[in-house]
């Protein structure tokens, strides 16, 4: 029972391994920059030997190390539609959608068909959580400067990857740029600039901001000998601007009635 088990096994593998031979194939080829685009500086792009590049779809996965001429070879691809990623230490690599579908309406394009069948590779930008059926801008395709057979496409480097975070460096004015620093400067300038200013007011100014810090109610809630007039204190009056308004109405009226009560007096003690 086991030996028949093998040998279902093997034939299923064998035949798999035989479709797959009689398939019609391509070459994908991925030339990676050597220099960043529009760079005069003479900045060149330094991978390192582990960088690799995976082609996989379902159930199906191709790995292509890379060459001495920068670039990542994917041999014997058969039709599908795959998704190209770059694995490198150092720099990130834009992915890329790859479609291998067959020719269409007699277009031919370069491949290694077998028979009169050959292959169309086309290759769009794409994200990592996009919808697979968005497709992103086309990339362009290239020629290989052997003249080589398979398709070539360029990749796109997106930055350099950082391992590692900077120490930050003192500074005198980021410490001044610190909002609470900068609000205890201003309350320090004002709680020793203040005496100064009163020190240099002329005495009528002086006599007349004295008199009105003793009318004015806040000093009462901020404590001091005031603590009856907080009791009675309104603060929709004060906000209001009406408090000063009671305070000479109810001035006025006891001016009044001590006026009027003197005359009174008076009056009785000449009839006296």
């Amino acid at each position: 029972m086991q030996f028949l088990t093998t040998t279902l096994a093997f034939l299923a593998a064998s035949s798999t391994t035989a479709l797959a031979a009689l398939a019609p194939q391509t070459s994908i080829i991925i030339t990676l920059p050597s220099s960043p685009p529009g760079d005069t500086s003479g900045k060149l792009f330094v991978f390192p030997p582990s960088t690799h590049g995976t082609l996989s779809t379902f159930g199906q996965t191709k790995s292509a190390p890379l060459s001495v001429a920068n670039t990542l070879v994917f041999q014997n691809v058969t039709q599908g539609s795959y998704l190209l990623d770059i694995h490198c230490a150092t720099h990130a690599f834009a992915p890329l959608r790859v479609d291998v579908a067959p020719v269409l309406h007699g277009v031919l394009e370069e491949g290694n068909g077998h028979g009169e069948v050959k292959l169309e590779v086309k290759a769009w930008e794409t994200y990592r959580g996009n919808d697979w059926d968005n497709k992103g801008e086309e990339a362009p395709r290239q020629r290989l400067s052997n003249g080589g057979n398979g398709v070539v496409f360029g990749a796109k480097v997106l930055g350099e990857k950082g391992y590692f975070m900077e120490r930050s460096k003192f500074s005198v004015l980021s410490i001044l740029k610190n909002p609470m620093i900068l609000l205890g400067l201003v309350s320090m300038v004002i709680f020793l600039g203040m005496p100064k200013l009163v020190e240099n007011m002329d005495p009528e100014t002086r006599a007349e901001w004295e008199e009105n810090q003793k009318k004015n109610p806040m000093n009462a809630l901020m404590g001091g000998s005031g603590a009856p007039a907080a009791s009675n204190f309104d603060m929709a009056a004060f906000l209001a601007g009406t408090s000063a308004k009671k305070e000479e109405s109810s001035g006025a009226s006891e001016a009044a009635a001590s006026t009027g009560g003197g005359g009174h007096q008076g009056g009785k003690k000449r009839r006296g």
